[in-house]
């Protein structure tokens, strides 16, 4: 009897643990009033947050009348972009962020690229997310692009592109990637 009952115990708290660890569970879409910035996005997004208000505002306009660069985006087809993951950490609060992030998410769509491979963080003034989303990507400025290739950061455009084009820059680091696989 002694021995079920300790084996009923250990059950017991073996169940406890393991439900304590499932539930931990990321929080998506948090969003913050601040008295400095107003509402502000913080952690992991989904893109869709950025077309409520207040982000509608910047995000829409600079999304509509981004013209790509057709040649570029035929390019990343063809150099199969979609194989890549992509990160994206902004702040809402950035005009940085509120120029190129849209103008980022129309290149993403017409390239074709799935929104499964897409992650978005956004921080604060600080560079810092509520549950520490940022900190091993080393965020110094926004936004930061990582691209990713099975798990391995192989390219990133930091603040603004390099060549003025993100779809350009993004171009550059898929062909760098492939060179160095040859």
């Amino acid at each position: 009897m002694k021995k079920t009952t300790q084996i009923a115990l250990a059950c017991a708290a073996l169940f406890f643990i393991l439900n304590s660890c499932a539930s931990k569970k990321t929080v998506i879409n948090r969003e913050v009033k601040t008295a400095d910035d107003g509402k502000m996005l913080l952690g992991y997004q989904s893109k869709d947050q950025l077309l409520k208000e207040p982000y509608t505002e910047w995000y829409t306009p600079e999304h509509n009348d981004y013209t790509v660069d057709s040649k570029a985006i035929a390019e990343l087809k063809k150099e199969k972009l979609n194989s890549y993951n992509i990160t994206v950490v902004l702040g809402t609060w950035c005009e940085d962020s509120h120029r190129e992030v849209p103008r980022l998410f129309r290149i993403l769509e017409e390239v074709g690229f799935p929104d499964s491979k897409l992650t978005l963080i956004a921080v604060n003034r600080k560079k810092e997310a509520p549950g520490g989303e940022e900190g091993p990507l080393n965020i110094q400025m926004v936004p930061t692009v990582i691209v990713q290739k099975y798990g391995k950061e192989v390219g990133r455009i930091i603040e603004t592109p390099k060549s003025g084009y993100l779809e350009r820059d993004l171009l550059e680091i898929i062909r760098k990637d492939a060179n160095v696989k040859l």
